[in-house]
């Protein structure tokens, strides 16, 4: 890998753990419940493009496996934690 993709790589990771970290603040100290899902939202999003970068940088297809399975399940939290804020129930009756 040549130097500047190194940096690249390296830069990218360092933004998306401090997005992380402010996702986590936000996650905490939300003062809504639709601000504390939309950092999970965040958490998810940066947490599988953390992953993408890594398996940038090693070269791996697993990390992309593991990307695209984070992105799932994190899709489905999202509504239906958006479903029981608008109607109280997951599942209906």
């Amino acid at each position: 890998m040549s130097l500047v993709l190194d940096i690249a790589v390296y830069f990218a990771l360092g933004c998306f753990v401090i997005a992380i970290g402010m996702a986590v603040f936000r996650l905490a100290f939300g003062p809504s419940m639709a601000d504390r899902i939309l950092a999970l939202d965040a958490m998810y999003i940066n947490g599988m493009l953390t992953l993408l970068t890594l398996g940038l940088r090693f070269g791996s297809s697993l990390y992309f496996d593991i990307a695209l399975l984070i992105c799932i399940f994190g899709f489905v939290g999202s509504v239906a934690m958006a479903k029981f804020l608008l109607r109280g129930e997951v599942i209906e009756p």
